[in-house]
């Protein structure tokens, strides 16, 4: 006789097996997730699935303001602490199609490596070869169609010892006024009509509370007269050191930064 412990293992094995069957059936985009089940034995990969998105003249109909691609393309280096997807920016290039890119911030070479694979003309340089973005004396006279950056989300993760760096800031205060530099820097780099691209994290810091980097992104592009031009991206992030480590505390994970594109008026 089947006790009612074997009758539940069998009706949640049923749901378990249809909830499976459903999302490999449907034609949406998938995003894949592990979870434990509730009987702890082991983790079974559950599929949220994406919003359909509108068909229109798009170039690149999969960039979507939900950007879940865990492929970042074999650019810059993913022992790079912070690394961002290639993949992103090539397809933010392809969307917008510059005539040439300013790269001030390079990091591990990621937004350099697209450009030189889709041939891009690009002024590439870092602080590690003295370049600092804070400083407007260092820009060239060149005109841009388009800046990439992906700053430091403040002391989040402390790329150097330098001063000059974002991420050594001490303060709240001291990262917001040199990252205005940074943006009004790269707002005057723009030509008429440029866009700059920010790739952006808030961050949850135990001194200064949650701050949050993205909304400060926004007010400072607004002060220097720029203007959004198309919906933020909300870039997942698959690969995340911080996805292996396990915490004491309890909060509420974040699981994505957000990309923001602004242009310059004509």
């Amino acid at each position: 006789m089947i006790s009612t412990k074997q009758i539940l293992d069998i009706q949640r094995g049923a749901v378990v097996a249809t909830i499976r069957r459903i999302h490999t059936q449907s034609t949406g985009n998938a995003v894949r997730r592990k979870w434990p089940v509730r009987s702890g034995r082991r983790e079974t990969p559950v599929y949220a699935k994406l919003p359909r998105a509108p068909k229109n003249a798009s170039p690149v109909p999969d960039l979507t303001s939900l950007y879940h691609k865990s492929d970042p393309g074999n650019y810059g280096s993913r022992r790079y602490p912070g690394n961002c997807s290639g993949n992103l920016i090539k397809d933010l290039f392809r969307y917008f199609r510059p005539r040439n890119v300013l790269d001030p911030m390079t990091g591990s070479g990621t937004c350099r490596d697209v450009c030189r694979e889709l041939r891009i003309p690009h002024f590439s340089v870092d602080l590690k070869c003295g370049f600092d973005a804070c400083d407007p004396a260092n820009y060239p006279a060149e005109k841009f169609d388009f800046v990439w950056i992906h700053p430091p989300y403040w002391r989040q993760k402390v790329y150097s010892q330098d001063p000059r760096d974002l991420s050594t800031t001490p303060t709240l205060d001291a990262f917001l006024k040199r990252y205005e530099l940074l943006v009004r820097n790269c707002a005057l780099a723009l030509g008429p009509g440029g866009r700059l691209a920010v790739l952006m994290g808030d961050y949850s810091d135990r001194d200064a509370g949650y701050v949050p980097l993205t909304w400060h992104t926004k007010r400072l592009a607004f002060e220097v007269g720029l203007r959004q031009c198309c919906t933020d991206i909300v870039r997942f992030s698959h690969g995340a050191s911080s996805s292996r480590k396990v915490y004491r505390s309890s909060f509420i994970p974040g699981l994505h930064d957000t990309c923001m594109i602004f242009a310059k008026n004509e």
